[in-house]
């Protein structure tokens, strides 16, 4: 079977792409997470930890769409940590 000769580093070099981003995008999702918004003046928290006391009408919008952000970011991240550890899979499944 013929082999590529240049393909072996650029499947290395994707998956490493692939495993730096998926751990800065995971990373960045939790460093959302603590980020803290407010609603209409009023500090809500964050969407790890709502603040004590607050209204819970008063910051519901403001900290469902935070807590989705972070979701769908550190979803992405996961993903991508997901998709390095398949190549590397396959890489290996295939040189072997």
């Amino acid at each position: 079977m013929p082999t590529l000769v240049g393909a072996g580093i650029v499947v290395t070099t994707l998956n490493k792409i692939l495993a730096i981003a998926g751990v800065v995008v995971t990373l960045g999702g939790v460093a959302l997470g603590f980020r803290s918004v407010s609603a209409g003046g009023t500090v809500c928290g964050s969407a790890f930890q709502p603040a004590a006391g607050i209204t819970p009408m008063a910051c519901d919008n403001a900290l469902n769409s935070s807590g989705t952000l972070v979701t769908v970011v550190i979803s992405a991240g996961v993903l991508c940590l997901i998709a390095a550890a398949a190549v590397k899979v396959v890489r290996d499944k295939v040189s072997a």
